[in-house]
């Protein structure tokens, strides 16, 4: 059974503390590899244990079809996290990070926009509700 949302919130809270610490410190306008690198220090700091890049196997109707696809982040094995450093966030941004939950079966996302003036307006939550049933 996967972690409630009382166990996820404190997760993505500290998450995003630290992505806000991340633009603060450096500013909007990077490359998305730089934030990255940021990011997973300020997790270090934190305390958070989060995988970088970790692979998922492509399961198509019951079958692995020996490929994978690339997590940005992993935190606490719960949360997915998606990096972007793009001018507008667009809806298949929103619609790549529940589909890498909902493969993934993981229960919280954040899609993380680090080009913008104020971080918290770059900050998407979502929910993936499959992975939450059964609470």
């Amino acid at each position: 059974m996967l972690a409630p949302l009382d166990s996820i919130n404190p997760i993505t809270s500290r998450v995003i503390k630290c992505a806000i610490e991340v633009h603060r410190t450096i500013g909007p306008g990077l490359l998305e590899s730089v934030y990255a690198a940021c990011l997973v220090h300020e997790l270090t700091l934190d305390g958070l244990a989060f995988q970088r890049e970790c692979a998922y196997p492509v399961i198509y109707r019951g079958a692995n079809l020996g490929c994978a696809y690339k997590l940005d982040l992993l935190i606490e094995n719960l949360v997915v996290v998606e990096l972007k450093s793009v001018e507008i966030v667009l809806p298949v941004h929103k619609a790549q990070l529940l589909t890498e939950m909902k493969l993934a079966n993981k229960p919280a996302g954040l899609l993380l926009n680090f080009k913008v003036p104020v971080m918290k307006d770059g900050i998407t939550r979502l929910l993936n509700r499959e992975a939450l049933k059964g609470q």
